[in-house]
């Protein structure tokens, strides 16, 4: 990351290029663009069918034909062209003249800490090739921290875990650097994919993604009271249409394996800050951002592992897209160094 505040001022539009969800922000304006970073192509063509919302509920639903793609994995644009085509279709023409009429058109883009050069270079080309003369690169998570208000440039340490779908991001920031930081490949889509195999595995059913949400909204609670809920799906067997009864103690103990993963992480990142930033955390507490930090007993199990007090952004979902605003925008206090390397 080398772009500096006063290079980022002379920005106009900040992309955030998410595994779920892509954001554009047009300086002086706000976001203009909310979507899922979804995009369904027809393969005997080669058009575009759909991109967005509408991409996104054809995901299993689609004909033979027509495939439904992710350009962005990880956080990694693993798909540059396809990226281009979806950015293209979900801005329209709200950025055509800016972009026509900037000589120098400059953009900012969030990349995850600690992302290859081959990944941020990724980021770099898809923006470039929709007319960007200039890609600034951004640290997801020191966007995502002056996204929900955190006083990064201060000489206090503040902590951040910005939970995706693919993965959790975990750091301790302080006079607007990253003291200690750790990715783990445990997000959204793991903590789904391990419900909807605890089911497979004990009632012989297979269920749909849209029937996991109301299993993991049964863990906000104190985990004393057992409540249960009907799904439904598709025998493994028969392949006939069927519906079982299952607990919060189940759901529980499908997502305990990679609730321990996310908590190994932030135990390793305490460890390696010195004594007077975690004294100061045990005051400031545990910011909780990104698209999953609503999940339901995700912010409870780390108030009770770590005996701080944990508190989700107002906006979590879109912190580090507003945060990169900000930037742009000259509302953050610059520090006596690059806050961004």
């Amino acid at each position: 990351m080398t772009a500096s505040l006063d290079q980022l001022r002379r920005c106009t539009v900040a992309v955030d290029l998410g595994p779920s969800r892509t954001r554009v922000y047009l300086k002086n304006t706000g976001i203009i663009v909310d979507e899922p970073s979804v995009a369904a192509v027809d393969c005997r063509t080669g058009s575009l069918v759909a991109v967005g919302c509408d991409a996104a509920h054809m995901v299993g639903r689609t004909p033979e034909h027509i495939r439904v793609v992710r350009p962005v994995v990880g956080g990694t644009v693993v798909n540059i062209d396809m990226a281009q085509r979806m950015l293209r279709a979900l801005i329209g023409d709200k950025l055509s003249k800016a972009w026509r009429f900037k000589p120098v058109l400059r953009a900012a883009v969030c990349v995850p800490h600690g992302s290859e050069p081959l990944a941020q270079r990724a980021s770099v080309e898809t923006l470039a090739g929709l007319g960007a003369r200039r890609v600034e690169l951004v640290d997801a998570l020191i966007a995502a921290a002056v996204g929900c208000g955190l006083p990064v440039e201060l000489p206090e340490a503040t902590m951040i875990v910005m939970s995706g779908a693919a993965t959790t991001q975990v750091a301790v920031l302080s006079l607007g650097s990253i003291v200690a930081s750790e990715t783990i490949p445990v997000g959204r889509d793991v903590m789904d994919r391990a419900v909807i195999q605890h089911v497979r595995n004990h009632h012989a059913l297979m269920i749909p993604n849209q029937e996991v949400n109301p299993l993991q909204q049964m863990l906000d609670t104190d985990g004393t009271a057992i409540r249960s809920t009907e799904v439904h799906g598709m025998d493994a067997a028969s392949g006939l249409a069927r519906s079982v009864l299952v607990d919060s103690e189940s759901v529980r103990l499908a997502v305990r394996t990679p609730m321990n993963a996310v908590l190994d992480g932030l135990r390793s990142v305490l460890r390696r800050c010195p004594p007077d930033l975690v004294a100061d955390l045990a005051d400031r507490g545990i910011t909780l951002t990104g698209g999953s930090a609503p999940m339901p007993g995700l912010d409870t199990m780390l108030r009770t592992t770590t005996g701080m007090p944990v508190q989700i952004a107002e906006h979590p979902d879109d912190c580090a897209v507003r945060g990169l605003g900000a930037m742009l925008e000259g509302r953050v206090r610059p520090v006596a160094f690059d806050p961004l390397r």
